[in-house]
């Protein structure tokens, strides 16, 4: 019992010291935040193309045996030297072309056949849709080379959240589709609420046979401690210039005429929602299918929430041999403080979590 006691008293002033140094860290990372400024970000940009290559590359390298290989690649080059050759010969003859008829040289470069471009993107909605700003620095980035002829694809994840947030991140993808740049939205797991407003703005929309497509509706819920507080004879005062300036409150006593007004604004967002779906996508039956319900890939498609069933990696890899294919991100940039505060973070993780560990199978022994 004696021993049990000290490893207690050990155990507390072990915990006190490493969430004390926790403390620490946080201060000085807070500190260097607010003096420093957030970490700049940088556009990255991967060639889809090359990477689907490298993995066809590496399963033939262990399937195929090396002199059918050798040969296979052989072929390849031929071929891919052909190809250059071609192009460079049609990009020439466009150019005499247009000198002939006193046309622009550089007109006629725009002309030169190629492959389409695709451009990929990918967007992971919290409740605040905080990635909106990511998504606004990568729409930019595309706009600023994209042309009609290119695609951009966004494969987008998300089952919701605050209005505003997805109304702006929606906005952003329809800077797209106004430029008139075709806009594919791809999911493979959830576009519901808020998500599904953002992907109907596509001009197409691909899902995966079991993604969750739907939930066309407006919820709010908030607790009210009124009668715990009246219990305890704790009042609570809150002062407003406007009858509605707040409808329902968490501590006051909430009136029917205030939840009556609050079901009027849920109603009237819900009508914007509708109304949105209908703007960007017509062929779809709002009335029936805004109940807040929610429906799996292949019945999305009945209910033409969808245009088709299919997975992102399928969609992608189908593009793969007729156009290329950008992959573009926006990663932030962490500055040391911030670098400094998650490893801290780790570590704290690990140490309480390896103390936990000892001082339940010491207990339990």
């Amino acid at each position: 019992m004696e021993f049990l006691s000290e490893y207690g008293l050990f155990l507390a002033k072990t915990v006190t010291f490493v969430i004390a140094f926790a403390a620490i860290v946080v201060v000085i990372v807070s500190a260097g935040s607010k003096g420093q400024g957030a970490g700049k970000g940088l556009i990255e940009i991967t060639k889809l193309n090359e990477k689907y290559d490298d993995i066809l590359h590496l399963v033939k390298s262990a399937v195929i045996d090396e002199e059918s290989l050798k040969v296979e690649r052989k072929q390849e080059k031929k071929a891919e030297k052909e190809k250059k050759k071609a192009l460079k010969a049609q990009a020439k003859q466009k150019k005499q072309s247009a000198s002939s008829e006193n046309t622009d040289v550089a007109e006629a470069d725009s002309n030169t056949e190629a492959k389409p471009r695709v451009f990929v993107t990918h967007f992971d909605g919290d409740i605040k849709a905080s990635e909106t700003q990511e998504l606004r620095e990568v729409i930019t980035a595309i706009l600023s080379i994209a042309k009609p002829s290119d695609e951009v694809v966004v494969c987008l994840e998300s089952p919701g959240g605050m209005v505003h947030g997805y109304g702006l991140a929606a906005s952003q993808l329809a800077r797209i589709t106004e430029k008139n740049i075709p806009l594919t939205v791809c999911v493979d797991k959830v576009a519901a609420s808020g998500g599904y407003m953002m992907a109907c703005v596509a001009n197409k929309i691909v899902a995966a046979p079991f993604a969750v497509i739907g939930s066309i509706g407006v919820v709010a819920q908030i607790p009210n401690f009124h009668r715990l507080l009246k219990k305890h004879d704790v009042d609570y005062e809150m002062l407003t210039a406007g009858e509605y300036k707040r409808t329902l409150t968490m501590f006051g006593e909430n009136t029917e005429k205030g939840r009556q007004k609050f079901v009027e604004d849920l109603e009237e967002t819900h009508d914007l929602f509708k109304d949105f779906i209908r703007q960007h996508r017509s062929v779809v039956d709002v009335d029936k299918v805004a109940t807040g319900e929610i429906w799996f890939g292949t019945k999305a498609l009945e209910e033409k929430l969808i245009d088709a069933v299919q997975t992102s990696d399928a969609y992608l890899f189908d593009k793969k041999d007729s156009a290329d294919l950008f992959e573009i991100n926006y990663v932030h940039k962490r500055t040391v403080m911030e670098k400094l505060g998650i490893n801290a973070e780790a570590s704290l993780e690990r140490v309480i979590g390896k103390l936990w560990q000892k001082a339940t199978t010491r207990y339990t022994a």
